[in-house]
C-alpha cells in the first residue's frame, strides 16, 4: 500500500450552504462536527489534513487551511486550491458533507491506484462522485486550465483527465458517501442512525 507520508487530505468546506442553511462543515452528528467526520476517516491514512475555506472558523480545529484561488468558483476551485497547496504526489479528497465516511473506503480508493493514474474516483449506481476520490497533483494544472476557461463543472474535471480509474460502491458503501446538503437529509440520516 501506499505510503501515509506520500498522501494528503483536502477537505472542502468552501460552499455556500444554501439548502443546509448553515455551514454543513459545522452541523453535528452524533455530537461530532460533519468535518471532523471526514478528518477522523482521512487521520490514519495521510501525512497531512489540508482544509479548503474562506471561513476562518476553521482554523479552531488546528489544521492548515487554505483560501479559495478563485472565489465564488465551486469545488473545481477548491480542488484546485487544495492541490497546488499539498506536498504530496496522492491527494484524498473529501467534501465535508459526508459524515457516515469510513477509511476503509479511502483506503479502496488508494488500493486503485496505479502508477500513472490521475485520479480514482468513486462511482455510485453509474454516478461518479468527484468529491470522494484520489487526485493526483498534476491534476491542478487540469483545474487551472478548465477555471481559466470559465468553466466550473466538477464533471468537466473528470471527462478532460487521461487516465481515471473509478471504485464502484456497493449498496452498504454507497451509504458511507451520501452526502447531506439539507435539513431534510440530516433528518433521514438521524432516523436511520
Amino acid at each position: 500500500m501506499t505510503h501515509k507520508a506520500n498522501i494528503t487530505g483536502i477537505i472542502l468546506s468552501g460552499g455556500k450552504s444554501s439548502r443546509m442553511g448553515t455551514d454543513k462543515g459545522f452541523v453535528t452528528w452524533r455530537d461530532k462536527l460533519f468535518v471532523q467526520h471526514s478528518i477522523d476517516a482521512l487521520k490514519p491514512i495521510v501525512h497531512e489534513i489540508i482544509i479548503v475555506s474562506d471561513y476562518p472558523k476553521y482554523d479552531t480545529l488546528g489544521y492548515k487551511r487554505v483560501e479559495d484561488s478563485i472565489p465564488e468558483a465551486g469545488p473545481l476551485s477548491g480542488l484546485y486550491s487544495g492541490l497546488k497547496e499539498s506536498n504530496t504526489e496522492l491527494n484524498l479528497v473529501l467534501s465535508c458533507d459526508v459524515p457516515l465516511i469510513t477509511s476503509d473506503i479511502l483506503e479502496e480508493l488508494i488500493a486503485r491506484y496505479r502508477k500513472g493514474t490521475t485520479a480514482v474516483v468513486c462511482e455510485v449506481s453509474t454516478n461518479i462522485m468527484p468529491l470522494v476520490a484520489l487526485y493526483n497533483k498534476n491534476c491542478y494544472k487540469v483545474c487551472e486550465s478548465l477555471l481559466q476557461s470559465g468553466e466550473r463543472r466538477m464533471m468537466r474535471l473528470i471527462e478532460k483527465l487521461d487516465n481515471t480509474s473509478y471504485l464502484v460502491l456497493n449498496d452498504k458503501q454507497s451509504e458511507c458517501v451520501k452526502n447531506i446538503n439539507s435539513l431534510d437529509d440530516l433528518k433521514e440520516l438521524n432516523n436511520a442512525n
